[in-house]
């Protein structure tokens, strides 16, 4: 996989978990069916905010180390393209024409 396929792919289950977070807090805040079955519908609703937690921190976390990852890479391009004017510029300021 490339790296744009596995950034949209993180992005998507972070979304996903998110989703479960906030359908997790609505079951247990607002819908009665949920309140009506008791036990289970805690269960039932602590399960999604669970489950939506397990899937969106960890990949938050290695969405952040890709994303750190490919800046240093474009840093260093950037860098590696500044360098001949930097070189240019101290040969000049060594040798200056009078």
């Amino acid at each position: 996989m490339t790296d744009k396929k596995i950034v949209l792919t993180l992005k998507i289950v972070i979304i996903l978990g998110i989703s479960l977070i906030l359908l997790g807090v609505y079951f247990h805040l607002f819908n009665q069916t949920i309140e009506d079955m008791g036990v289970n519908g805690i269960i039932i609703s602590a399960a999604c905010v669970s489950i939506g937690m397990a899937l969106s921190l960890p990949t938050k976390m290695f969405l952040t180390f890709v994303l750190v990852k490919r800046e240093m890479e474009q840093d260093k391009e950037k860098s590696s393209k500044a360098e001949p004017t930097a070189q240019v510029t101290q040969e000049v300021t060594q040798n200056p024409r009078v």
